[in-house]
């Protein structure tokens, strides 16, 4: 973000980029807990200028993260393991909305497995060496949050992760891993995850829009 303040602290619309995520989940008549975790140290902060200020009643505990995207995970999924069914969020993709998150959860439900998903729509190019390679956009997706789960999969899937070593890109691939399936819930591009200046910019048009 070119800057020294964390992405999911920053300003959006007069609201913390996480408030508005947690908020998101805070609203939704399905979800009835809500663990978050952060970078080791920012537990007391988040509580104070996050949870605390936005009212998030919901959030039953604030958890240290780990080393990695998928140590935070698993970090935050040892806390739920009384829980049937779990939706995995970035913290950073303050947009999605509540038909999203049902849906997910829905189609886990059902399927044990769901990863919310946009559909690719512009040409993919590859570049070997010199040379360019055009790879067909039909059947591929890009992968967003919520990726919900019954908890007991989800846990064995990063469970086995941790045992054999495995490192992913998100929690879904864990559960690949497993051989189980995994449903696609169609997802808007408007649930984007902030990464950029120019991301920050455009959730707030869209937040205008609204």
């Amino acid at each position: 973000m070119k800057g020294a303040i964390p992405k999911q602290y920053l300003d959006l619309d007069g609201v913390p980029v996480l408030a508005r995520t947690l908020m998101a989940f805070q609203d939704h008549p399905l979800i009835q807990e809500i663990v978050v975790t952060v970078p080791e140290g920012d537990e007391e902060f988040c509580k104070l200028k996050i949870v605390d200020p936005f009212r998030i009643a919901k959030v039953s505990a604030i958890v240290a993260g780990g080393r990695t995207r998928q140590d935070s995970v698993r970090n935050g999924l040892e806390r739920m393991t009384h829980t049937e069914m779990v939706a995995i969020h970035d913290g950073v993709r303050p947009l999605v909305s509540g038909d999203v998150i049902s849906r997910t959860i829905e189609a886990a439900l059902s399927s044990g497995a769901a990863v919310a998903c946009a559909p690719v729509r512009e040409t993919l190019k590859r570049q070997t060496g010199s040379l360019l390679e055009t790879l067909p956009a039909a059947g591929l997706w890009l992968a967003h949050t919520p990726q919900t789960f019954r908890t007991s999969l989800i846990l064995e899937a990063h469970r086995k992760a941790l045992e054999d070593g495995f490192e992913g890109t998100d929690d879904a691939v864990l559960v690949e891993r497993l051989g189980h399936p995994v449903t696609i819930v169609e997802d808007s591009e408007n649930n984007l995850k902030i990464t950029t200046p120019e991301d920050l910019a455009r959730a707030a048009l869209l937040l205008g829009a609204r």
